[in-house]
């Protein structure tokens, strides 16, 4: 029978990124927020879409939800689904690969 290895390094380092990577997006989103209603200047929107890419869907979706930003953008619905989706699936392939082992 073989033997499970759980690598807590690993596993820490990654919940780490994306913890930060989602809190970063959804800073920026309310930061944004409150530019637009303040008539400040804006964040520009190809920075949103580089954070979803590199993990922050998740957060993207929940500033969305709870700062109410962007949501008339189907855009910006669509690629923080999309990006988070993979993600979550990346993170069950780099659990599966890395971080939960067996040998």
């Amino acid at each position: 029978m073989k033997q499970m290895h759980f690598n807590s390094m690993a596993f820490a380092i990654l919940l780490g990124y994306y913890v930060l990577i989602n809190l970063i997006i959804y800073g920026t989103m309310a930061f944004d927020k409150r530019a637009a209603i303040n008539q400040k200047r804006r964040i520009p929107e190809k920075n949103f879409y580089l954070m979803a890419v590199l993990g922050g869907g998740l957060g993207g979706l929940l500033a969305m939800i709870f700062k109410r930003h962007k949501t008339r953008h189907l855009d910006f619905v669509l690629v923080f689904t999309i990006t988070a989706i993979l993600h979550i699936l990346l993170i069950f392939l780099i659990m599966g690969k890395f971080i939960v082992t067996f040998g």
